[in-house]
Order: C-alpha cells, then sequence, then structure tokens
C-alpha cells in the first residue's frame, strides 16, 4: 500500500507505530537518527514521511527545510502537544500535515490513508492549461513558463481542488475535508497556511489580478 520512512527516537514508539502500520498493510522503517533520517528521505524510497521535532543531531524542523530543497515527498510531522508555534513552523517549511503526540492510533491511519490517497490517485494522462500554468496531476507538477514550481503534495492538491471549480467560490470547510482529509476546527490555521504558502510560490498574473480570491467568511475562488 505504501513505504513509509518514520525518524522517530522514542525506540517504543517506533515498535508500536510499526506493528500498527504492518497491520495495515504498510510498509514502514525506523530511523532514531536526524542526519540518517534525512539521508533516508531523500533517497526516494519512500511515499511518505513521519518525521518527529525532537531529533539527535538534527531536528526535523532542520530536516524538512533539507528535504524541501529537492524533494516534494509528502511529511506528516509529529508534535508535542500544545506547541502551536511547532505546527505553524512545520506547515510554514513545507509539512504536508501535523499531528499532535499523544495521538489515537486511528487517527493516525487516516492521516496517512488521506496523504497517500491525494498523492497516488491521479490520471497520469491528465494535463490542465490555465492561462499562463501547465499542471500535470500525474506528476504532481505545475510548471510556469517551463519552470517547475516547488509546490508540496498538500499545496498541489489544494491548486487542483480550486482549479476543479474555477470561477466557483469553495468553502474552507469542503477544503479542509477533501485536501487535508479532516473538518476544519475552531483555532485550526492549517489550512490558512498551506494557501499562505500556495499563494507566495504562484507567480504574478501578467494582468496583475490575483489567482487566489478570498471571500469572507465563505471560502475561496480561483479566478479565471
Amino acid at each position: 500500500m505504501g513505504k513509509i520512512l518514520l525518524v522517530e527516537d522514542d525506540l517504543e514508539l517506533c515498535e508500536l507505530l510499526t506493528e500498527l502500520l504492518q497491520m495495515e498493510g504498510y510498509h514502514l522503517a525506523c530511523c532514531q537518527n536526524g542526519r540518517e533520517g534525512l539521508a533516508l528521505a531523500q533517497s526516494g524510497g519512500f511515499d511518505l514521511l513521519l518525521l518527529d521535532v525532537m531529533l539527535p543531531e538534527m531536528n526535523g524542523f532542520e530536516i524538512l527545510r533539507e528535504l524541501r530543497k529537492q524533494s516534494r515527498l509528502p511529511v506528516l510531522m509529529l508534535t508535542a502537544r500544545g506547541d502551536d508555534i511547532d505546527r505553524v513552523v512545520g506547515l510554514e517549511i513545507g509539512a504536508d500535515d501535523y499531528l499532535p503526540k499523544p495521538f489515537n492510533d486511528r487517527e493516525l491511519v487516516a492521516r496517512i490513508r488521506a496523504i497517500l490517497r491525494r498523492t497516488q490517485e491521479w490520471d497520469p494522462s491528465d494535463q490542465i492549461t490555465d492561462n499562463d500554468l501547465v499542471v500535470s496531476p500525474g506528476r504532481q507538477e505545475v510548471w510556469y513558463r517551463e519552470e517547475l514550481l516547488p509546490l508540496t503534495s498538500t499545496e498541489f492538491s489544494l491548486l487542483q481542488a480550486l482549479l476543479d471549480h474555477t470561477g466557483e467560490v469553495v468553502a474552507k470547510e469542503d477544503l479542509s475535508v477533501s485536501v487535508l482529509g479532516k473538518k476544519l476546527m475552531p483555532f485550526d490555521r492549517s489550512l490558512d497556511m498551506h494557501l499562505s504558502n500556495l499563494r507566495r510560490k504562484l507567480p504574478e498574473r501578467q494582468d496583475g489580478r490575483p489567482r487566489i480570491k478570498t471571500v469572507r467568511g465563505k471560502g475561496y475562488i480561483w479566478l479565471e
């Protein structure tokens, strides 16, 4: 079903997650060292990275920054409960989602399934041209004037969801469910962070109009 890399220095948690995810049909590799974890993540042999923040030699943020220089491997960060700043920083530098510890086993599996589903179910024959952008769902790539934009898998899925409803208001609640695989909760800024990152990475339109318009209190529109 998918190859997952877990970079976590808690050996007991590694053993528990290995047993849990193997029962769900996933292949899990564990690493307790940050620097070794980065090398494994960069190897290209995995479909998803489960990444703890506090690690020996190299912390999770440093790993994510280095990884995002050359890879769009989906990353689910594991953060300490209550450390909101960790979650915000993780999303800002390219995490696809986060899960606070201690977490429910079923919620972890649901988050993993949601991420893998949106990165593995695209039809590779599809290609979308929108003004000056060329979107390839099969390769999870967006090109602007022969330049590949460095979108994460979550940012790409958010772009795809908006493109699918060009010119229409898409509610934040619907985007949270379809893109992040979870209901929109009060004070959860993850969707806002992903949208902010997407806007920052998209080049300006030649006509000066925004690509994404915010409709206050309702949602967002991808402008034609």
